[in-house]
C-alpha cells in the first residue's frame, strides 16, 4: 500500500523540476541578525553566487549556440 507522501513524489512534474525560485532567492535575501558572520562564510557565499551565475551564463551560451547551428 502507498502512503501519501509516496503518492507525493510520484506526482512530481515538470515544473517542479525546474523551479528555481530558491536559486533566485540566494541572492535577494536578507541579512539575518542571528547568523554567525566570519571571514570564511562571507566568502564561501561569495564563491557559490559567482559559480551560479558562471554556470547560468554558460547554460544561456550553450543553448544559443544549439539554436544557431540547428
Amino acid at each position: 500500500m502507498s502512503t501519501p507522501e509516496q503518492n507525493k513524489e510520484a506526482k512530481k512534474g515538470a515544473g517542479y523540476y525546474f523551479d528555481f525560485s530558491e536559486v533566485l532567492t540566494y541572492f535577494f535575501r536578507k541579512k539575518d541578525p542571528s547568523r554567525p558572520r566570519n571571514f570564511s562564510l562571507k566568502m564561501m557565499h561569495g564563491i557559490n553566487k559567482l559559480s551560479i551565475i558562471i554556470f547560468l551564463i554558460c547554460v544561456i551560451v550553450i543553448i544559443t549556440r544549439f539554436i544557431i547551428r540547428s
